[in-house]
């Protein structure tokens, strides 16, 4: 893996939107073109500064909830120590992931480690493999569970593990909708939580997710309301308190100027939060594309052109197996651009496999360019080089770090 430093204050750009489109600037294609030079192509370029930037945002809009970086989104080693440096916690989903936060964490003396670990991971996938949660136990990790089995399970492989029952929240508006294969119904989250205790497990607490890319701010509401009125009951039935809540992620993103900005649904989060639960409730969340989605550029090359049916189509050495797999798999489009000025027209772009699948966009819009050229996308961060294959024999995209 490639790293490069670069002194943030020569070469950043002026402040963008609020967590917002980032478009680039002179300099900065400059140095894009530089490193594309330097490293060659494709390059996937992470902004360390842009993530200490969309961390100190989440915090200063939602001071009191710690946050729980979902690793899935971007699991690149240097974001996740860039983060914790920065104060964050983790979201894993699975033992690679787990591995990846122990690994930059090593420095800590052991009983410190262990218990910032029990403290600042969550393992949030509601399914685990019994191998995974017997791994997990030595950890007394936070996990989520939705279901009878999975009690089941972790009291026979994880009893020492914390609990978090996930419930099943509306996704209405999400660009990424969870709620069809996560979370257990709200009618039998407090029966599902007595089981636990039952089993002789800690319920620690409540969660749920609102789907990705959330852009209708009423599924949060819901979502508290319905965790409020589960607390209480499991509090006044039980007698035990439940004092942690995860309102899990989808924090929006404003790919494009419709999306309502953050500070509006922080605002909406800090009023109900203050309005439904008591002072001493830990809030969490788990906010990945937040975090990562607009500190990443690819820069590719043009290794291939034609004409077909009157439409020039260029062929780049990255498409939809590797970075631009968010296009698939996160529905989220990623505008292909040129560095060459120059009038432009509708044109295809085809990733580099051999495959009519990989097919990255029939409507950029490009100026007329030749074989060796170079082309960007932003805004690539989230849910995309996480997701790249080795499909057809062509590697991800090397990755380069500036501003660490």
């Amino acid at each position: 893996m490639t790293k490069t430093a670069v002194d943030a204050k020569k070469r950043r750009k002026k402040k963008g939107p609020e967590n917002g489109v980032h478009h680039i600037g002179k300099a900065r294609k400059e140095l894009l073109q530089e490193l594309a030079g330097e490293h060659g192509t494709p390059i996937f370029v992470i902004d360390h500064e842009k993530i200490r930037e969309n961390y100190r945002e989440f915090k200063s809009h939602l001071p009191s909830v710690q946050v729980y970086f979902a690793v899935k989104a971007n699991s690149n080693p240097e974001i996740v120590r860039t983060l914790f440096e920065m104060g964050s916690s983790f979201d894993v989903a699975s033992m690679p992931e787990f591995m990846i936060v122990h690994e930059n964490i090593r420095h800590m003396p052991r009983k410190e480690r262990q218990d910032w670990i029990w403290d600042k991971i969550i393992y949030a996938n509601t399914i685990k493999p019994i191998e995974t949660l017997e791994a997990l136990d030595k950890y007394k990790p936070l996990v989520t569970f939705d279901n009878a089995e999975e009690i089941k399970k972790i009291r026979d492989h994880a009893p020492h593990a914390g609990l978090v029952l996930r419930i099943r929240v509306p996704n209405t508006g999400s660009m990424v909708e969870l709620s069809s294969k996560f979370g257990a119904h709200p009618g039998e989250a407090v029966d599902l939580i007595m089981s636990a205790f039952d089993s002789c497990l800690e319920v620690e607490g409540l969660s749920f997710h609102v789907g990705s890319q959330c852009t209708n701010f009423e599924n949060y509401v819901t979502a508290l309301q319905l965790s409020s009125d589960i607390i209480s009951e499991v509090e006044t039935r039980t007698g035990r308190k439940i004092r942690l809540l995860d309102i899990g992620g989808g924090f929006p993103v404003k790919y494009h100027p419709e999306v309502k900005d953050f500070k509006i649904l922080a605002k909406k989060l800090n009023t109900e939060i203050k309005r439904l639960f008591p002072k001493d409730m830990e809030i969490i969340a788990e906010p990945g594309r937040f975090l990562v989605a607009n500190t990443c550029t690819l820069v590719a090359k043009v290794v291939g052109k034609a004409v077909r049916d009157g439409k020039t189509c260029y062929y780049i050495n990255d498409g939809v197996y590797h970075t631009y797999s968010g296009q698939v798999f996160d529905h989220v489009n990623y505008p292909v651009l040129a560095f060459k000025e120059g009038e432009r027209k509708i044109s295809a772009v085809f990733g580099p496999t051999c495959d009519a699948f990989d097919t990255v966009t029939l409507s950029a819009e490009l100026p007329e360019l030749s074989i060796g050229d170079l082309v960007y996308s932003e805004n690539i961060g989230a849910y995309s080089h996480a997701s790249s294959t080795y499909f057809n024999g062509f590697p991800p995209a090397k990755v380069v770090h500036i501003n660490k």
